[in-house]
């Protein structure tokens, strides 16, 4: 994942009970911390996590005890899923099956769970803005531009 310089990643991340997500214009970044799902003096291996995806759904259980479910805020392509297990962390990566700055998940399900706060949505859709303009203009360097105006819906319409 490309992150400008000036911003600062925490400024995106959306603080959960399991953990914390984020987005770009093509994925969703979950992450939960493990140790509170791990007993003691156990290390958790890929054997001891479920991770299931739909199209709509996602579900993550750990030594069989469920911790994510929900309907998710858009639709993923379960096929292009990726999880890891780094540092006591369990990394998930869902791609969006609609990309594109406009589309910003306010929340990671559709029931409002673990919904975004003001102030990180403002910085996502400004970070969002940021990759459709580099994808744009590959050839210029967008990592300490400012967004203003017009950037909550992807920013604005650009004659080609």
């Amino acid at each position: 994942m490309q992150v400008a310089n000036n911003v600062d990643i925490d400024s995106r991340l959306v603080k959960t009970d399991f953990g914390t997500w984020e987005q770009t214009e093509d994925e969703v970044n979950i992450v939960v911390d493990l140790l509170p799902f791990t007993p003691s003096g156990t290390k958790c291996r890929g054997k001891d996590v479920s991770v299931v995806a739909t199209p709509s759904t996602l579900t993550v259980a750990v030594f069989k005890q469920q911790i994510v479910k929900g309907n998710l805020f858009a639709t993923v392509s379960p096929s292009e899923m990726v999880w890891t297990i780094e540092d006591n962390k369990l990394n998930i990566t869902l791609v969006k099956s609609l990309k594109g700055s406009n589309q910003c998940w306010t929340s990671l399900f559709q029931d409002g769970s673990h919904s975004a706060d003001p102030w990180t949505l403002d910085n996502m859709r400004k970070q969002l803005t940021r990759e459709r303009f580099q994808r744009e203009n590959p050839g210029m360097d967008f990592s300490g531009a400012e967004v203003t105006g017009n950037y909550e819906t992807g920013g604005p319409d650009l004659p080609y």
